[in-house]
């Protein structure tokens, strides 16, 4: 965890909370978390106290499997802190992999790490981020990118969601489960970050699409359509379909398909049913069809998935990932 002047308490204090909640079946821990900064010195956060890391930079950086670079005050940054924060992450491990939280990006965007590469911010900085890193390829509406070996998430609570994401890559959903249930957040947010950006409230708070989505999530292998979603909100369907990208940052069979695709994830990475059973289950039909959703949507077929997220790590007594 790389600290340094200006930086924001609650998004630094994420990976080290859902890290260090990790556990394997005996109870020991699966991450090692370092704090960090320049000649191990303290920072100011741009709060009312000060962090006092353990580390120095240049060391930590070398042994770190990850390295995470958290929400950081923008105006008042130190340009000589920030050059030596690129000059280590330009440096770090061969096989490392770095993360930023929230306006952390544009330090890895600073440091040249994301040209030509997708990546994220806050919402309320996009539009400076897009000028100032034009060769970055910005999706405003994700909550993270996990493209290899650099990760970005958006604004604040979303670095809950890339952590989790990171935790459910390493260990496997169980663990990755058992921290958020720990912590007490949601193993995974439904839609984007476009639901959280600054949009009118709906009139009519009552008229929610909540109660449908609840429905819905308890038949997901039954022939749901927009009609019968709607007819349970009992709404006409151009209101309901309105209300719930308001609510979600979504439309509601692009959110269908997101649920029915993270159950077979689920599914997939928890169970041995076989392909065409977890297709059943989840309302998407066939092998067939599941193989091409998944590809679709993360890029691997199912049985690649599979043994990627029934990993080694899950054995007591396999080796902790340093972060």
């Amino acid at each position: 965890m790389i600290a340094m002047d200006g930086v924001i308490p609650f998004e630094f204090s994420i990976p080290a909370r859902l890290f260090g909640a990790a556990r394997d079946e005996s109870g020991r821990p699966l991450y090692e978390v370092i704090t960090a900064s320049t000649d191990a010195k303290p920072v100011r956060t741009n709060s009312d106290f000060m962090i006092n890391p353990a580390a120095d930079l240049n060391e930590a950086i070398r042994s770190a499997d990850t390295v995470v670079v958290p929400a950081v005050e923008l105006a008042g940054l130190d340009p000589r802190q920030v050059d030596v924060v690129i000059e280590s992450l330009r440096h770090r491990p061969r096989g490392s992999r770095i993360m930023s939280i929230c306006t952390g990006a544009h330090l890895l965007a600073s440091a040249g790490l994301l040209d030509g590469r997708p990546a994220t911010t806050h919402w309320n900085h996009t539009a400076e981020f897009s000028r100032e890193f034009p060769r970055v390829r910005l999706d405003p509406d994700v909550l993270f990118v996990d493209d290899g070996d650099v990760l970005t998430s958006a604004g604040a609570a979303a670095g809950v969601d890339l952590c989790l994401h990171l935790i459910r890559h390493d260990q496997g959903s169980t663990v990755a489960n058992a921290v958020a249930r720990l912590c007490v957040v949601a193993p995974w947010r439904e839609g984007g970050q476009a639901q959280f950006i600054e949009a009118p409230v709906p009139d009519n708070e009552d008229a929610s699409t909540t109660s449908t989505r609840a429905w819905a999530m308890e038949r997901l292998d039954a022939d749901l359509t927009l009609a019968s979603m709607a007819r349970h909100a009992s709404m006409s369907i151009r209101t309901f379909t309105r209300r719930f990208r308001d609510e979600t940052g979504t439309s509601p069979n692009q959110w269908l398909n997101r649920q029915r695709i993270d159950y077979a994830r689920r599914l997939l990475e928890s169970t041995d049913l076989p392909i065409d059973q977890i297709a059943d289950a989840t309302g998407l039909g066939t092998a067939a069809s599941l193989r091409g959703h998944l590809r679709t949507a993360i890029g691997v077929s199912p049985s690649t998935y599979r043994r990627t997220f029934q990993p080694e790590a899950n054995v007591p007594g396999a080796p902790k990932h340093t972060l």
